[in-house]
């Protein structure tokens, strides 16, 4: 039986965080949604979920002053995983209603897909991951093609060497991130609405912190 990990969820006013805690603590998590400055300096591991604007959401992080707190965090080697939005503000800029700086945990940009793709935006539903890094420990037990739901209308465009898997949208994009360090991991798509499969993932993420607390 897996010892009760503790994982913090920030809350920055974005999304439906209940349902992302509701995930992890179906496979076994403590979940803490929290904005907290001391609470997420001690925390053994972050989740950075997120739906709506990439420039509402960074003046929101801003605002809490946990940016400064999450890059310290990453730096340390805490286990760190965002998704949807999450993903997005990982990286160095979205051009988002604008051009806004995101933080910079990842190199790269965020962008719309283009109308002339002639796919609907948003991206709304299941889409089939095909595999980049199959042996990254979020895919542990998950064959590549597997379905799982995204909604989004922007997505990263991201190094080689930090891209863990995609998904075709008109075009191939990335699907699963990561940083070098290995520590940080995000997914375009919500594990938590991708059923059994989304499930699995969120539970590897659980055991990579465990490996890492112990």
């Amino acid at each position: 039986m897996n010892e009760i990990v503790k994982i913090h969820i920030i809350d920055y006013g974005m999304g439906n965080l209940r349902s992302i805690q509701k995930g992890l603590e179906r496979v076994g998590a403590t979940a803490i949604l929290t904005s907290d400055q001391d609470e997420l300096a001690s925390a053994s591991a972050i989740v950075l979920p997120g739906v709506g604007a990439f420039g509402d959401a960074m003046k929101n992080l801003e605002t809490t002053g946990l940016i400064d707190i999450m890059a310290e965090k990453v730096a340390g080697g805490t286990p760190f995983l965002g998704i949807c939005l999450g993903l997005q503000l990982l990286f160095e800029e979205s051009t988002e209603g604008g051009t806004h700086q995101g933080l910079g945990l990842l190199p790269g940009r965020v962008d719309k897909f283009p109308s002339s793709l002639g796919v609907k935006i948003p991206h709304m539903g299941w889409n089939e991951l095909v595999f980049k890094e199959p042996d990254h420990f979020l895919l542990n037990g998950i064959e590549t093609g597997t379905y799982v739901y995204f909604v989004h209308s922007y997505h990263a465009h991201a190094t080689d060497t930090c891209t863990v898997a995609t998904a075709h949208y008109g075009y191939e994009f990335p699907a699963i991130v990561r940083n070098e360090q290995g520590n940080l991991v995000a997914t375009q798509f919500h594990p938590e609405k991708s059923s059994r499969k989304g499930l699995h993932m969120l539970s590897n993420f659980l055991k990579f912190t465990q490996k890492c607390i112990q």
